[in-house]
Formats: structure tokens, C-alpha cells, sequence
């Protein structure tokens, strides 16, 4: 409980972290600000730092008894093009932008673990890796950092991170030991016909009319192609045709997002994507043109580490309720840092009903009861001493 305790004493000062990174929110690879005090702090507590990655990435490494294992913890900076509606003190100071997914929780909580990790070198049996990484939301930041070497020099054993959860409250915690979320892909359609007059529709080809028909074929992807066991998602999410009411366009652009689990699943609604979208195109004498790019991989927890960090809460939090069984087809890409390396995700409940603080993730409103991120801390650095200390699945 020691950690705890002293994470307990630190809790003003990570709610001031928190509540300073929230009033200066700054978007994917724009986190300069940010990147600047984190680089400032970690060098303040004897860390090796690295600035630059990925733009505006930031790696402190801390090192205790040995070289060796490595653990990764990640917390992600940027905030979100949004204009944030809290009328908290500490909103948003920059129209337009506010963290309005917690990732300035993440900061806040991650610079905090290092204090608490670097007071207590001489108990780490490896090596931490602290990253605080750009662009998390659809910026292709994670992946960005593991093409800059983010998992080598020194090589990552195993990779940790959190989130805060406004769909949950304070006291809960989320530990599936298996998939937890969803991987996601990004999908564009462009439709191509001919164009006329609004009068003379027999003139031109519609892709208005196909752009319909497509949007309606493929929800019998998930209802009539995936078992109904397993889960899928796909979402048209904009239309973008037309520019006058008496013009049948050129073109009409879709574009939404795929999420999956399972690789296996992926495969079929990518096949059955494919085929509606360019049969149903020509179908309607329009061509199509498809772009369909991965965004994230599944989160996938290792289960070894889940156990692990399940017992450290469980020590840590009176009361704590832990949700075994979390799914969301929400994406992460911090699963870009879970691929090669077995990780763990924590989730953090982090809302409050009562008082108001119970917005969901991207809203304008979205705010945390602060209350959730000491103990978050305490968890995090036990959990990391233990892992270091018991090297999962080495045997």
C-alpha cells in the first residue's frame, strides 16, 4: 500500500497536471506544448530522454537493478478538434480544440508514475520505458513511433497503457484477457456516373442513386454474412455529393470505418464489402473507386498480465469492480505497440453521475471526476514493479 499512499499525497498535484494540460489542448503531431513539459520533467528526474519521435514524441527510459526486462508504458497527448462546452475553470483556452477524451489525464497520470517509479528506482528489476506519444486520435501516431524504433534500443519485453472511461465510474476498471477492442479501418468509396439536369435524370447516370442503394446493401454485411456470435461493424459515416438542387453530380465520395476482433472476421466483410460495393456500382452504371486502410489492430491483452495487474488493483482499491468481460468496438492504436510485444490496457472508470461528469468520449461537455487518477497512478507503478519483477510468460 505504500505506493498508494504516495500516490494519494500526489493527487493535487496531478489533478494541477491535468487541469494545465486541459486548458492548452493541441491537436495530432501538434502536441509541442505539451511534448515540451513532459521532456522538461522527465530530465528533471534523471531520465534518459529522446524528443522528436514521430514529430512530437517523448521517450524517458529509467533504469533499476538490471538492464533487462523492459516494459513500455504509453500515454498518448493530443486533444481533439472540438469546442469544448464544460464551463470548467480550467476549459479549453484555444476555440476550437479541447481534450475532450481524457488524453490529458493520460499525461498528467503518465509524468506522475515517473515521479513515483524514479523515487523508487532501486525496486524496478529492469528497465522502464516511458512514451507519451502524438496523434492518437486517427493520426497514426503509435504506428509512426513503432516505424521510429519506439519498441528497440533497449528492446520492449512487454507494453502497458491506460484510458480513462466516462462510460463507467470511479471504482471501476476494465481488464478483459483478450481482445478488449476493436480494430479498425477506415473505408472511401467514390462513385463515379455522369452527370445532367435535375429534369432530365435520363440523361445522366446517378451515383446518388447507387451511393443509396450501397449504403443500404452493406448492412446485410453484419446482419446476414458475420455469425451473429461474433461482432463487426460498418458504418457510413459522410455523404459528400451534389452542389445544386436542380444538378445530378459527377460523383458522390462515402466514407466510415470497419471495426473488427477477429482477423478471420475482417476477412469476410472485407470480401463482402468489396463485392456490393463494385457489383452494385455497376449494377447502377457507375464506376468505383474503393480505398479501405487499417487504422488500428485490435486490443488484445495478454492474459498473464491481465492476472497480474487484476491482483494489484484488487490490493490497491477497496471496492474495486473489475470488468473481466469489457468489449467496445471503440479502437486504440496502442494496439500497434501490442502486436509484437505482450501488453495490457487498462481501462479507468472515470465518470460521475452526480455531479455531472458523465459525458461521453468526444463530446463537448466530456470532463472526469479527478478523483480517478491517483489511484490510477498507484496501480500503474505496482503494476510495473510487479511485472518487472515476475517477468510473465518467460518460462
Amino acid at each position: 500500500m505504500k505506493l498508494f499512499d504516495e500516490a494519494m499525497i500526489m493527487q493535487d498535484e496531478i489533478i494541477r497536471l491535468r487541469r494545465d494540460f486541459h486548458r492548452h489542448p493541441e491537436l495530432g503531431f501538434e502536441e509541442v506544448r505539451t511534448a515540451g513539459i513532459v521532456a522538461q520533467q522527465l530530465t528533471a528526474l534523471g531520465m534518459e530522454v529522446k524528443t522528436g519521435i514521430a514529430e512530437t514524441g517523448v521517450i524517458g527510459i529509467i533504469r533499476g537493478k538490471s538492464d533487462a526486462p523492459v516494459l513500455l508504458l504509453r500515454f498518448d497527448m493530443d486533444a481533439l478538434p472540438i469546442l469544448e462546452e464544460t464551463g470548467a475553470p480550467y476549459a479549453s483556452e484555444t476555440p476550437g480544440k479541447m481534450h475532450a477524451c481524457g488524453h490529458d489525464s493520460h499525461v498528467a497520470v503518465g509524468l506522475s508514475v515517473a515521479k513515483l517509479l524514479a523515487a523508487h528506482k532501486e525496486d524496478l528489476a529492469g528497465t522502464i520505458k516511458f512514451v507519451f506519444q502524438p496523434a492518437e486520435e486517427g493520426g497514426g501516431g503509435a504506428e509512426r513511433m513503432v516505424e521510429a524504433g519506439v519498441l528497440d534500443n533497449p528492446k520492449v519485453d512487454y507494453s502497458m497503457g491506460m484510458h480513462v472511461w466516462n462510460d463507467k465510474p470511479v471504482g471501476w476498471f476494465g481488464l478483459n484477457p483478450g481482445p478488449s477492442m476493436a480494430g479498425g479501418h477506415i473505408f472511401s468509396i467514390k462513385l463515379t456516373g455522369k452527370g445532367a439536369h435535375g429534369a432530365s435524370p435520363h440523361q445522366g447516370i446517378d451515383p446518388i442513386m447507387a451511393a443509396t442503394q450501397i449504403i443500404s446493401s452493406l448492412q446485410t454485411i453484419t446482419s446476414r454474412n458475420i455469425n451473429p456470435l461474433e461482432s463487426a461493424v460498418v458504418s457510413v459515416c459522410t455523404v459528400n455529393a451534389g452542389s445544386a438542387f436542380n444538378i445530378i453530380p459527377q460523383e458522390a465520395v462515402l466514407t466510415g470505418t470497419i471495426r473488427t476482433f477477429k482477423p478471420e472476421v475482417f476477412e469476410k466483410v472485407q470480401t463482402r464489402f468489396y463485392e456490393i460495393v463494385e457489383n452494385v456500382a455497376t449494377a447502377m452504371g457507375c464506376q468505383s473507386e474503393i480505398s479501405l486502410t487499417r487504422m488500428t489492430y485490435p486490443v488484445i491483452n495478454d492474459p498473464e498480465l491481465v492476472s497480474l495487474m487484476t491482483d494489484v488493483v484488487k490490493e490497491l482499491v477497496a471496492d474495486a469492480k473489475i470488468d473481466a468481460a469489457i468489449q467496445t468496438m471503440g479502437s486504440e492504436d496502442f494496439s500497434f505497440m501490442m502486436q509484437d510485444v505482450p501488453g495490457c490496457f487498462l481501462m479507468v472508470g472515470s465518470a460521475n453521475k452526480e455531479r455531472g461528469l458523465d459525458y461521453g468520449h468526444h463530446h463537448p461537455k466530456f470532463d472526469i471526476d479527478e478523483a480517478s487518477l491517483a489511484p490510477a497512478v498507484a496501480i500503474l507503478a505496482e503494476g510495473a514493479i510487479r511485472i518487472l519483477e515476475s517477468h510473465p510468460n518467460s518460462k
